[in-house]
Parts: structure tokens; C-alpha cells; sequence
């Protein structure tokens, strides 16, 4: 039976965050792998400025390559319409019945969980491994645990990761590279040099 880590997330782009949380849940919880899972297309965000699929896709395979513990799957990416999680999880589970899932998720995702599409069918088919940063308080993220638990699975069904105040956004990373600014160290070079071959986020409606 292997312990899986999932890192979902539009990649929009990927950066050196993602990248971090990934390797950092990874080892913390000694899992034996972490596939990172793009979007198709996100219900939750306005797609006016996300890339095709395909194309965020292959920045994700460019960015892991050089990781053996990671691997990128285009589960989502090929699936159409909507992209939901609990869809994608109860596809592996289906797929993968002995292997233990780890839905890798910020601290944002524990207070929102709520309003994603069937929140227990989540917690159904994973664990969430959320990410304890500075900018909310461990108490806060702890009471919200406990209620998450008594509405939607066991106390084992939630597992708060301590992790670095980082602040990496791809929104941010979008704004300087549209300005022309440089984003060296915030995202991947292989990524980089992608973006700046292909143009993209240089203009607004991209």
C-alpha cells in the first residue's frame, strides 16, 4: 500500500511555492509520492485569464522532471467540463483502492472547504494535509479541523502540516512578468524559459 500526496491547483504558473509545499508534506508525512494534478477547468475561478490545460500541464512535467518522488498526471486536464476534486479523487481511489491519499492543500482550503463541490465525498477518498502558516493562527486552524471532522470523516481525516509564511502567488508572478519584471527564483527555470519562448503573460487577456 503506498501513501500518495496530491497537489492539485491550476498552475497558472506552477512556482517554486507549489514546489516547496509538495517536498515539504512529502516528507513530513514520509510519503512515496506526490502527483501534481492541473486543472482542466476550474469551477471556482474565471478562465478568462487561465491558460489551455495543456499548456500548464506541460509546465508542471517540466518543473517535476528532475523529482523522482514527483509525478504529473493529466486526469483533469483531458476530463470535460468542470473540474471537481471529488471527482478526481474518487477516480484514483477507484483506480488505486489500496493506496492512501493526501489531498496537500494551504491554509485557505480548510476554511473554504465547505463551499467546494461535496466536501465529503472528499474527505471520503483522502486525507487533507493542510499547511499551518503565520498568517492564520494554529488555535483558528484547529477549531476548524474539529468541526470539518465532525461534519465529514474521522479525527484522522485531517492533518495540519507546519509550514513556511511564504507569500509566492502565481497572480503575482503573472503581474511582474506582465510589467516585465523578473521572476527568477519564484518559478522553475525550465518554466521560465517556457514562458518566455511561448510569450505568454504578457498581455492581460492572457
Amino acid at each position: 500500500m503506498r501513501q500518495i500526496g496530491i497537489m492539485g491547483g491550476t498552475f497558472n504558473p506552477i512556482h517554486t511555492g507549489h514546489l516547496m509545499l509538495a517536498e515539504w508534506v512529502r516528507d513530513e508525512l514520509n510519503l512515496d509520492e506526490v502527483w501534481f494534478i492541473p486543472t482542466g477547468s476550474p469551477y471556482m475561478k474565471d478562465t478568462g485569464d487561465i491558460l489551455p490545460g495543456r499548456e500548464r500541464l506541460h509546465m508542471v512535467e517540466l518543473a517535476v522532471f528532475d523529482n523522482p518522488f514527483f509525478k504529473c498526471l493529466d486526469m483533469e486536464v483531458v476530463r470535460e467540463g468542470r473540474t471537481y476534486s471529488y471527482e478526481t479523487l474518487e477516480q484514483l481511489k477507484a483506480a488505486y483502492p489500496e493506496d492512501t491519499f493526501y489531498f496537500i492543500a494551504g491554509a485557505d482550503c480548510l476554511f473554504t472547504l465547505d463551499s467546494w463541490k461535496y466536501p465529503d465525498r472528499i474527505l471520503r477518498n483522502c486525507i487533507l494535509a493542510a499547511a499551518v502558516r503565520g498568517d492564520v493562527s494554529l488555535k483558528e486552524m484547529e477549531a476548524k479541523k474539529e468541526e470539518l471532522e465532525q461534519k465529514y470523516c474521522s479525527p484522522e481525516g485531517i492533518k495540519l502540516i507546519s509550514f513556511l509564511q511564504m507569500s509566492v502567488s502565481s497572480t503575482e508572478i503573472r503581474r511582474r512578468i506582465l510589467q516585465g519584471h523578473s521572476v527568477r527564483y519564484l518559478v522553475p527555470d525550465r518554466v521560465i524559459a517556457y514562458i518566455k519562448e511561448k510569450g505568454y503573460y504578457r498581455e492581460k487577456s492572457k
